[in-house]
Order: C-alpha cells, then structure tokens, then sequence
C-alpha cells in the first residue's frame, strides 16, 4: 500500500523557519541597545527588501534616547559628478556611492567621544540628493543603525564600513513582492510607470544579484 502525497505545506514546510516579525525585530534590537557602550547594526538587503521601512521602524519603536539612524544612502554621489561620469542611469549601483566617506562614518561613530554630536548625511528621495549634516547623532546614543545594499561588499572600502558593525542583518523578501515595491517606490517620488518598471527589472534587478550573492556574510538572515 502507497503513502499518501505529502502535503506541500507537510513535512517539508515545516523545516522553513517562520518569518521574522517586527517585535520579534524590536526585541532583538533592544537587547542590542542594552549592550554597554556603543553597538552599530547594519540592515543590507537587496533594492526593495525593506531596510529603510525596518531601520524606522525600529527607531520608532524604541526611541531616540535608543536608537539613531545613519542610512548609507547619505553617500551617493551627486547627480552632477554621475553625470560626468557618465554613470546617472546606473545611479545605485556600487559605484555610485562614496563608500570611503561611509566607512570614515562608521569608523567615527565606532570610537565617539563622549562630548561630540557626530553628524550624518540624509538621502532626499523626491529631490534625489544627499542633505549633508542632517542626522545629528548623541554620543550617549547606545544603539546606532545603518542600512544599504553594499554592507557586505568586498570592494573598495565597504570591508572597512563592515569591520565597524557588530551585527548585519540580511533582509530577505519575496523577489516579486520586491519587485512590485520598487516600482511603487519610484512611481511615488516621481517617475512615470514605464519607466518604473524598466528601473525595477534592469538597474535594481542588476543591483540585487550582486547584492544576494553576499548575504552569506551576514550575522543573521531575516525572513520578512
């Protein structure tokens, strides 16, 4: 006599870990934010996956006396030096960032004195520029965090930006739901749905490839 068919959500499902959850997120970083002295996390992920959402909301969540934010979407380059270059149609690509100036970020925050503010750049997506000295951060600050794509990059000068994180979290979405986010995304700060979808499938697509491929480097994946 035959075994029935296992149920696609039967024995094989069950090995899938259950998705994060955002207080199970909250948590985590608040623990992190217990820690004596400083602790910098990193979010990276793929174009879409989340990681600004998540950096807020943990932010929100716990509070500025906890956490501070300090995006690496700071450090891209100016339109005007992409364009030079030839390069603002791939505008996100590694390339296309100042990641030394990221890593002196990190690096600074790692070892603050206990009487500096140290400030950080903020990313404007509707004027899609840097605003320099935004994001002014407390030395008493226990919890800081960053998010990008190239957190885990072995280029250039992102292994010094990763040497000053504790812990890297991964994000990982569904590719279509990522997909079907990014093209909402630029459609809401501006660009027109044809030229949202062709973003979301060439540049983003191009850019998440070679950002999935690193995620083994992360402390930890986060299943969303």
């Amino acid at each position: 006599m035959t075994s029935p068919p296992e149920d696609a959500a039967g024995p094989a499902a069950a090995l899938e870990p259950p998705p994060d959850t955002l207080a199970t997120l909250v948590e985590d970083a608040r623990r992190l934010a217990a820690r004596p002295g400083r602790t910098i996390l990193g979010l990276t992920g793929a174009p879409g996956a989340g990681k600004s959402t998540v950096a807020a909301a943990l932010a929100d969540e716990l509070g500025p006396e906890l956490v501070a934010l300090a995006p690496m979407d700071g450090f891209h380059l100016d339109d005007a030096i992409l364009h030079a270059r030839g390069a603002r149609g791939r505008k996100g690509a590694i390339d296309t960032f100042d990641d030394a100036g990221y890593a002196a970020l990190l690096t600074r925050l790692r070892s603050q004195a206990a009487d500096e503010v140290v400030y950080a750049p903020r990313y404007d997506r509707d004027l899609e520029t840097s605003i320099g000295s935004a994001l002014p951060i407390s030395p008493s600050v226990p919890l800081v965090v960053t998010e990008g794509n190239y957190l885990l990059a072995r280029t250039g000068a992102w292994p010094r930006a990763c040497a000053a994180l504790d812990e890297v979290w991964f994000l990982d979405l569904d590719p279509a739901v990522r997909e079907s986010r990014l093209v909402e995304r630029h459609v809401r700060h501006g660009e027109d749905p044809a030229r949202a979808h062709e973003r979301a499938s060439g540049p983003d697509h191009d850019n998440a490839v070679a950002i999935e491929a690193l995620r083994d480097g992360a402390t930890r994946v986060v299943r969303l």
